[in-house]
Formats: C-alpha cells, structure tokens, sequence
C-alpha cells in the first residue's frame, strides 16, 4: 500500500473517531497512560466502518502462545474473518464486553468468523485464564504480557494504550475495521456481517 492510501485509511477511520472509552492504563503491571480521544484510529463500534477493500493493511504476523500453552497465530485463521480484540483481565471495560463477544463468535461461526484474544499487561496466566472461566469464553487468545505484539500494528489503527481495541481482519488477512474502546455485539455485528459478506 502506498503512503497514500494508508494515510487515506487513517484518515478514513480518524473522521468517523468517537472518544475512547477503554482502560488505557487500568490497574495492572505495567499500565500505560491512556490514549488520546480518537488516537487508535476509530470510536465507539457504533461510528467505526468498514475500510474500502483498496485502503486495507496486511495485518501483522501476530503469533505467540496461547494461554492454555497452544501455539496460535493470526496466519493459521486465514479464509476466515478474524475479530481481534485485545484485553487485560484488569479492565473494566474488558469485562463488559466479554460476553458480548462470546455472543458474537457463537452468532457468527457459521459464516467463518473466529473470535482470537490478546492478553496484555496480565503478567501470569492465571488471571486470564480465571477471566476466560468468569465470562464463558470459548475463543483462545495469545498471551503477551508486554504488549510487544500490538506495536506491530499501524498506530492509527491499533493504538498499543487503548485497552480494549478490536480489528475486524477480512478473509485475505488485511484489516477491515478497527475499533477503540469496548464493543458490544449490535455495535460490532454490522461490521462483521459486511466483511463476512465479502466475496471470498
């Protein structure tokens, strides 16, 4: 993608931004200050849209070990549409909209939609994992303790501080949408559907 198009993307995506309403820092090791309003490149699921497919970025080889020690990595999901959301068991808003996203991967897995997790700022596992028990989770997430695997991806995109965030990644591995802040499944559930619906 030229330089461009990914300043058109973000720019795309910066025109639609609502304030962030995530943790940002939270009170876990390690926490960052939080993220300006609008700084991940997108607002509420109510005002984010869905990329034009030419504006799109690869989504970074995001690989790592899964909290229950399974290798996961984003390439293994391609052909299907990926929800990436990044959390932290010390977030508030994580644990609102948890089951939300349980709702979403239950609704949409016969369509090809795989719900992946980034833990971060959980040193152990343990909480997480507690996490994952306490909302009914049914959809792995990779643990990166240190954020390390979010700086891979375009800032405005996916700021590293805005906790959570959430990508909508299309069939062909390029990111579709991107969300700041906690989701639910109506907010989230449109953006899904119309790149689910995308000629494979």
């Amino acid at each position: 993608m030229t330089r461009s198009h990914r300043v058109r993307a973000a720019g795309v995506l910066l025109a639609l931004a609502a304030t962030a309403t995530g943790c940002g820092g939270g009170s876990g090791p390690a926490a960052a200050p939080a993220a300006p309003a609008g700084a991940a490149g997108a607002g509420t699921s109510a005002t984010a849209a869905v990329l034009p497919v030419a504006d799109r970025q690869p989504a970074p080889d995001t690989a790592g070990t899964g909290l229950d020690g399974d290798d996961l990595a984003l390439r293994g999901y391609r052909g299907q549409v990926v929800v990436l959301n990044v959390w932290g068991s010390w977030c508030a808003p994580c644990r609102a909209e948890a089951r939300e996203l349980e709702a979403l991967r239950a609704a949409t897995a016969a369509r090809g939609v795989r719900v992946l997790g980034v833990n971060v700022r959980d040193r152990s596992t343990g909480p997480a994992r507690q996490f994952e028990k306490t909302y009914g989770l049914h959809y792995p997430s990779i643990h990166d303790p240190a954020g390390a695997l979010l700086l891979a991806f375009p800032p405005a995109l996916l700021n590293p501080q805005a906790i959570p965030s959430t990508l909508v990644i299309d069939r062909r591995g390029r990111i579709a949408a991107a969300v700041a802040g906690p989701v639910t499944r109506a907010g989230l559930a449109p953006l899904v559907a119309a790149v689910a619906g995308e000629p494979a």
